[in-house]
């Protein structure tokens, strides 16, 4: 299984720290953010990592290099000046993730600005449908949840008991099968469409082709320099 790093983010909400660094490269229990992915994506047995960049770009191979460090072949999927978000930005990475965008080889996904606990080799190989999400409690800063996760871990895009999408996932590339009829006027950036995925995953949820899990452990959104700051000082603690 190959794996995808999001790491393409402009990290507005943390600068003045992103001015200088990409979020994922910031520091955090004394590694940066994406090295605890890498790690733990290499110890569930993942050998090709794709990095998405946009922001900064440079440091990321500056930084991590090919991965040989870690036992991983790393590539860089750079998007442009401009990040394509999270839709553009797999879409235009699937190249690197199988042969062609009609391979259907499921892989991994981790937001790059995320800790979490969370056993990577729990995720499906191949999971049923289209998708598998895992799905967390709403942290205090999300009034709203993002989906809904049945008993049947069909995972439903409206519902009473909504949770946070995580970040992190199982996805097959089929899942952007006709998805310009769902986003029939993307953005174009230098050629390459620029939208977001959540539009695609909820059309799926309708034919119930999207499903997912509950992890009740630890989960960080590391979206601001407090949040950083208090991470890296329970981190510190243990």
């Amino acid at each position: 299984m190959k794996a995808l790093i999001f790491a393409a983010g402009l990290g507005e909400r943390m600068r003045p720290l992103t001015d200088t660094t990409p979020k994922p490269l910031l520091a955090v229990g004394g590694k940066p953010l994406v090295e605890w992915h890498l790690e733990k994506l290499a110890a569930c047995g993942v050998e090709d990592v794709v990095i998405n960049t946009s922001w900064l770009a440079q440091q990321f191979p500056a930084t991590l290099g090919d991965g040989a460090r870690w036992g991983l072949r790393i590539r860089y999927s750079y998007e442009g000046a401009t990040p394509l978000e999270t839709g553009g930005g797999m879409w235009n990475a699937l190249p690197l993730l199988g042969d062609a965008h009609g391979s259907n080889e499921a892989f991994l996904l981790v937001n790059g600005d995320v800790w979490t606990d969370f056993d990577f080799a729990r995720l499906p190989r191949e999971p049923q449908g289209l998708a598998h999400l895992v799905m967390v409690d709403r942290p205090p800063q999300a009034t709203h949840g993002d989906f809904s996760l049945a008993a049947d871990g069909v995972i439903r895009a409206d519902g009473e008991h909504r949770l946070t999408y995580s970040g992190i996932g199982v996805y097959r590339p089929r899942l952007f099968d006709g998805w310009r009829a769902i986003v029939p006027e993307p953005a174009i950036v230098d050629g390459k469409p620029k939208f977001p995925l959540a539009p695609i995953l909820r059309a799926h949820m309708g034919e119930g082709m999207v499903r997912g899990e509950h992890h009740r452990g630890r989960w960080t959104d590391v979206g601001t320099p407090q949040r950083l700051a208090q991470l890296d000082a329970e981190l510190a603690a243990r």
